[in-house]
């Protein structure tokens, strides 16, 4: 072992940070590591850097060259079918999670340095039970991962050993986690998944030395609390918002920024009078105490599981002819929005796909306007469906073109609602569900959004059945990498959409891409099914 990690330390010396002297390779990440933005050679949080922009200086790999890259490496994971990671290099040392594992590999021959293991937990139900996860978080020479059934985990970044296992929810009240954590100055911050499932939502932070709380804040208020006359009786300890995706974090205003899943039970609002806060939302909390700055509710008295866990994209830029601190976020309703990330002021909203059913659209106060469609015992077509006009799957920034990228989903079911027998534990607290509608096919779209006009600068429609979940990712290249609806991995030109290179994995993608520089080399990395694959220049 020791062996191997000395050859890790000669081929990552040219990256800042690593030390000549032979050792275990250099792994101490800072707070001003962390704040840097956007991100280099590094690539040391889910997102890149706090902001959620996923945009990378980098630009060996440009529009110029990219036709020329190849696949350098490929390592396979033993434990999932269906990798969702985003892979973290520190100083040549990546760090990739496949359900309960993490493995730590060489970022320039894919190598593995260490792997840590741990059975996946049984008798979890519906999220948690396809053990997703999504990648670690890194502080010091610390490595902080959640489990299938809500623990997190510190592990020695050097040699994968556990350093302490917190349990922070109960999975037997139907918790999961799926997500990465986040690190923000000494505290790993955490959320659960489990929004269908009846469990009530909260987001925590611990302390990265000890792992003791430090902070819960709970998203689904108590009673006597503000909102919690959604919640009516003990409904507040079944009412979902869960946190399952990281938030992003403004570093000058102290501020995070965290989204929230839908309400429960889900397609009825029979026993959850009101807008049902703090679901649909995104929530500005202060880091050292959990206390709440101000929120912003997408879609009050959810029925439709419209998730709004998107990542929120911190983006500094003239607005409407106004510098403005800006908070954007692709929703999974259908409406891109645009808020002040200070107060949280609505600032706008726009449609990003065609059919949209259960609003007509959105008043100068941010709220939708109803149409009145709602799932019923017979059916309801509603447009967008069950999976959204979006998902998880990550947006990017362009700091040179001003312009904000995702990939749409196009597509309707039908909603049916009966009423819920009541919550219990170790079942779903859906309120029935959804169907295909087989004559409505789905259509996946890549979109560039200028935030300088406030329109669509060019749509890239994708050949496929509109069931990847694959990312994106910007560079100083001039290139938009993501995942494609084809099973590809592709890069396109940022300013136009053009298709520029493609590399078909073979499997279907369920994850966002990231880049990094090691040995004084671009590389690009995404995972795809169980592989995790790196690609570079000749």
């Amino acid at each position: 072992m020791w062996t191997a990690v000395r050859i890790l330390l000669l081929m990552s010396c040219a990256i800042a940070g690593v030390d000549d002297a032979p050792g275990p390779p250099k792994i101490d990440v800072r707070t001003e590591d962390l704040t840097a933005q956007p991100t280099a050679s590094n690539w040391i949080s889910y997102n890149g850097d706090y902001s959620g922009r996923r945009y990378s200086r980098l630009d060996q790999i440009n529009a110029a060259n990219v036709s020329q890259l190849r696949a350098e490496w490929v390592f396979h994971a033993q434990n999932s079918n269906r990798l969702e990671t985003t892979p973290i290099v520190v100083n040549g040392l990546m760090f990739v999670t496949a359900a309960n594992e993490a493995t730590a590999l060489d970022a320039r021959t894919g190598r593995v340095v260490w792997h840590h293991s741990r059975a996946n937990s049984e008798g979890l139900i519906d999220d948690a039970s396809s053990h997703h996860n999504r990648g670690v978080a890194v502080w010091h020479d610390r490595v902080f991962m959640e489990t299938d059934n809500a623990h997190l985990l510190c592990l020695d970044a050097r040699s994968g050993n556990q350093i302490w296992d917190v349990a922070y929810a109960d999975w037997n009240k139907n918790y999961g986690a799926t997500s990465a954590p986040l690190v923000v100055k000494d505290k790993v911050l955490v959320g659960t998944s489990g929004g269908d499932d009846g469990v009530r939502g909260f987001v925590a932070a611990f302390d990265a030395m000890t792992g003791k709380l430090v902070w819960r804040f709970w998203t689904i208020p108590g009673p006597g609390e503000f909102g919690s006359e959604s919640w009516p009786g003990k409904m507040y300890l079944h009412g979902g918002g869960t946190t399952w995706m990281p938030g992003t974090y403004d570093p000058s205003l102290n501020l995070i920024y965290w989204g929230t899943s839908n309400p429960s039970p889900d397609f009825n609002d029979d026993v959850r009078p009101g807008d049902g806060l703090y679901t649909d939302c995104v929530l500005a909390l202060d880091p050292d105490t959990g206390k709440l700055k101000w929120f912003f509710q997408f879609t009050p008295d959810d029925l439709f599981d419209y998730d709004a866990v998107e990542t929120p994209m911190l983006i500094d830029a003239v607005y409407k002819g106004q510098s403005r601190k800006l908070l954007v976020q692709a929703n999974r309703n259908g409406y891109l929005y645009v808020l002040d990330r200070i107060s949280g002021k609505f600032l706008s909203a726009t449609p990003f796909i065609d059919k949209i059913t259960w609003a007509s659209g959105i008043d100068e106060q941010g709220r939708p306007i109803r149409t009145g469609v709602r799932p019923t015992a017979e059916g309801s077509r509603v447009c967008p469906g069950f999976a959204g006009a979006t998902n998880w799957y990550a947006p990017s920034y362009d700091e040179s073109t001003h312009m904000v990228y995702f990939l749409s989903l196009e597509h309707c079911q039908m909603y049916l609602s009966n009423p819920t027998e009541g919550f219990q534990e170790g079942k779903t607290y859906y309120s029935t569900g959804v169907k295909r509608i087989p004559t409505e096919d789905a259509q996946k779209t890549l979109v560039a959004y200028d935030l300088d006009t406030g329109s669509f600068a060019w749509k890239n429609a994708q050949t496929g059945r509109g069931h990847s979940m694959g990312g994106t990712m910007t560079t100083a290249g001039g290139l938009l990498f993501f995942g494609d609806d084809a099973d590809s991995f592709e890069a396109v030109d940022t300013h136009t959409g053009k298709a520029l290179w493609h590399f078909n994995t073979g499997q279907d993608i369920s994850a966002s891409p990231m880049t990094y520089a090691a040995g004084g080399k671009q590389y690009v990395a995404i995972a795809a099914g169980s592989d995790v694959f790196s690609f570079t220049l000749p």
